[in-house]
């Protein structure tokens, strides 16, 4: 397998700071933070609307352990949630990847998904593009690089082994704008 199968947030936490810092992908002098919440999920309230809370899904490649059998397998369908918003010169980003179950024990424990760097970066650059369009007004391009991106065959998605099908966010549609 390409990537760790191990879930790693200083991985993401180092990347966003880089890209930050060295891409100047958020060039425009605020301080962005970003945080985990391993419980939230894709509804926004009119009140979080109201102080400019904004949602984006993300579909990603990563690896998976199972804990308990120790099998290890590939998806092309992990839901990545992000919530973000700019207040006060001041960003918050907080991210939720969502597991999966084993096919093979069925031990109904979520795995957290291991993701390579490129993965990440992607995943980042995805949400800076609608941080820019959303916070900043910046034209978006509608073209999210699908085309360009090498598509590795993967089993069937199934429903029941994935913890954001059960939440109700649909991982087979491509990037999206989440329930808001």
């Amino acid at each position: 397998m390409a990537g760790s199968t191990e879930w790693v947030p200083t991985l993401w936490l180092e990347t966003f700071d880089e890209m930050l810092s060295d891409d100047n992908e958020l060039d425009y002098g605020d301080q962005w933070t970003l945080n985990f919440n391993y419980s939230q999920d894709d509804s926004v309230t009119k009140e979080q609307k109201r102080r400019g809370w904004r949602v984006y899904c993300h579909k990603a490649h990563g690896d998976f352990e199972c804990e308990s059998c120790s099998k290890t397998w590939h998806s092309a369908k992990i839901v990545v949630l992000f919530r973000y918003r700019l207040q006060n010169d001041r960003g918050t980003v907080i991210m939720r990847p969502f597991g999966q179950t084993c096919r093979s024990c069925e031990n109904e424990q979520f795995e957290r998904p291991g993701f390579p760097q490129d993965e990440v970066e992607l995943a980042f650059n995805r949400l800076f593009s609608k941080i820019r369009k959303n916070c900043y007004g910046e034209e978006s391009d509608d073209d999210d690089g699908d085309s360009s991106r090498k598509e590795k065959r993967t089993k069937p998605h199934e429903s029941s082994l994935c913890e954001a099908c059960k939440a109700g966010i649909c991982s087979q549609a491509k990037d999206q704008e989440c329930a808001n």
